[in-house]
């Protein structure tokens, strides 16, 4: 797939890394601490992370986070022990609070803090910058390192100690005038400092780095542009565009202008009735940044040109798996949805993630899929046990190595479905994200069917589907538990996957 191929004679053997987050087994799991969004950004040293909270947790490789005394024994123990590799690690580095519940007064409608995409941008100067969204509103973050100083020894005076402390915490308050504190705390203490204290006496202090401490700053906020929940978001390859997707609409923005953007596919209907089809998933072209791809609720995906038309819906490639297998119903539309599509580096292949399979994608090839690797075939005699709890809405994400050799996605029961073109069995690797292997699973609460728009584009609610019947064979999988994000480090093997408030990593 990629002129530099990798050796791939021999399937990859995965091995557990690290876990953020992990929780006992009977620690009960808040549904703001819930991960809702991954992504490594391009270099693979940061890794966000995003939750139902409004949060964004930013994670960073512990490399040339030594000091050199570690750095020698390091340097020692890699020549003493050279068969050993050392993989990647990563370390926490700061997060902050990306979105606030909202409440649209006009349409009389609550809106989530939830994280749905958060994507990395380009770093011209040294900082990093990342972009988050939830159902309405994208926000664009800077995130800078400042150095930090504290006073690491000073005079056992009891006043000294009083006086760095005061320091120390009005350094975080800024704009302040100490002499002006309603309570005259400030004025008071230095008046005893002055009276207690005798000119002979000294002080000894001394100020050392003690590292970096991370400033996160909302730059850009581009919002009211979407009318249904937005769903994607992804950056160009020109670093200065990025587009945004809700069901029914694909905008294009640049990062400098928050107040404006331009409309380059509009699939609402005239009457809203005649809706057939939503988007569910929209990606850039790695390479060419006229080219982006979206799929849709019907199983389509739609590579569009933005140079041959300002509105591009209409001038689309269409990629669809043409075979049909066995009789078409009302359950099998609703499972050919696609829920996620990403593009592999080499941007010639698209990898696609519905209900039931992973597919992997040719752009010169319209009518069929290079590879198509089953997750949920299992499943499918119990559709309709699927349809009443409504899990077969669930909305899976998938993505694809660097050297385009390799796919995962996620399943129930938090298992991790690893797979690789061209070696190994069909089935492939599968792992169960957790590191304490028999711990009890927790059971989640039955959920209320909710009335989206892609639920009304499929007829969900049309009337007379009483031939669902929950009499047939219990089928064998946990819905409380399932991995539905993850992300693919860029260079390396090696995978971010969150289940519940944890965050796993396994490397290869």
């Amino acid at each position: 797939m990629v002129s530099n191929r990798e050796d791939v004679s021999t399937p990859l053997e995965w091995k557990f890394s690290q876990v953020f987050g992990e929780r006992s087994p009977d620690e009960e799991v808040q549904d703001v601490d819930i991960i809702s969004a991954i992504e490594f950004d391009k270099t693979g040293d940061y890794l966000a992370v995003g939750d139902r909270g409004g949060r964004v947790i930013i994670f960073e490789t512990d490399t040339g986070k030594d000091t050199p005394s570690q750095q020698f024994s390091r340097s020692k123990m890699e020549q003493t022990d050279l068969t050993q590799t050392r993989h990647i690690r990563y370390q926490y580095k700061t997060e902050f609070q990306s979105h606030e519940p909202e409440f649209d007064y006009l349409k009389s409608l609550e809106i989530e803090e939830k994280i749905n995409r958060v994507r990395w941008c380009a770093t011209p100067n040294g900082s990093l910058f990342i972009l988050s969204t939830n159902d309405k509103t994208i926000k664009l973050w800077k995130i800078k390192d400042r150095k930090v100083k504290k006073i690491k020894e000073m005079d056992s005076s009891p006043y000294v100690s009083s006086e760095n402390t005061l320091l120390a915490e009005m350094s975080f308050m800024s704009g302040r005038n100490t002499q002006s504190v309603p309570n005259g705390y400030q004025l008071d203490w230095t008046e005893n400092m002055a009276k207690n204290m005798s000119p002979s006496q000294e002080v000894h202090t001394k100020i050392a780095n003690t590292g970096d401490s991370a400033h996160t700053r909302c730059q850009k906020v581009y919002g009211h542009a979407h009318d249904f929940n937005i769903n994607s978001i992804s950056n160009n390859s020109d670093g200065e565009t990025f587009i945004s997707a809700d069901d029914l609409r694909i905008n294009l923005w640049n990062l400098e202008i928050s107040d404006q953007c331009f409309n380059i596919v509009d699939m609402k209907p005239s009457n809203m009735d005649d809706l057939t089809e939503v988007i569910t998933s929209a990606q850039f072209h790695p390479i060419h940044c006229n080219l982006l791809a979206y799929s849709s609720s019907r199983g389509f995906i739609r590579v569009v040109d933005m140079r041959q038309s300002a509105l591009c819906d209409n001038s689309a490639r269409i990629l669809r798996h043409a075979e049909s297998h066995g009789s078409k119903s009302f359950l099998t539309e609703i499972v050919a949805s696609i829920a996620d599509i990403k593009f592999a580096k080499d941007g010639r292949h698209l990898l696609s993630r519905d209900y039931m399979n992973l597919k992997l994608w040719d752009m010169h090839m319209d009518s069929t899929p290079v590879a198509t690797f089953k997750i949920h075939e299992h499943l499918r005699p119990n559709l309709c046990e699927l349809y009443n709890d409504d899990s077969i809405f669930d909305k899976f994400e998938c993505c694809v190595s660097g050297c385009g050799l390799h796919f995962a996605t996620g399943s129930y029961s938090n298992l991790l479905r690893i797979f690789s073109h061209g070696v190994g069995s069909a089935e492939g690797v599968t792992i169960e994200a957790s590191k304490s292997r028999n711990r009890s699973l927790l059971q989640a609460a039955p959920r209320v069917r909710r009335s989206s728009l892609s639920n009304l584009a499929r007829g969900f609610y049309r009337q007379g589907h009483e031939y669902l019947s929950l009499d047939s064979n219990e089928y064998s999988r946990n819905s409380s538990s399932k991995l539905q994000h993850l992300a693919w480090h860029p260079a390396e093997n090696l995978i971010a996957c969150g289940s519940g408030n944890s965050l796993f990593l396994y490397h290869a």
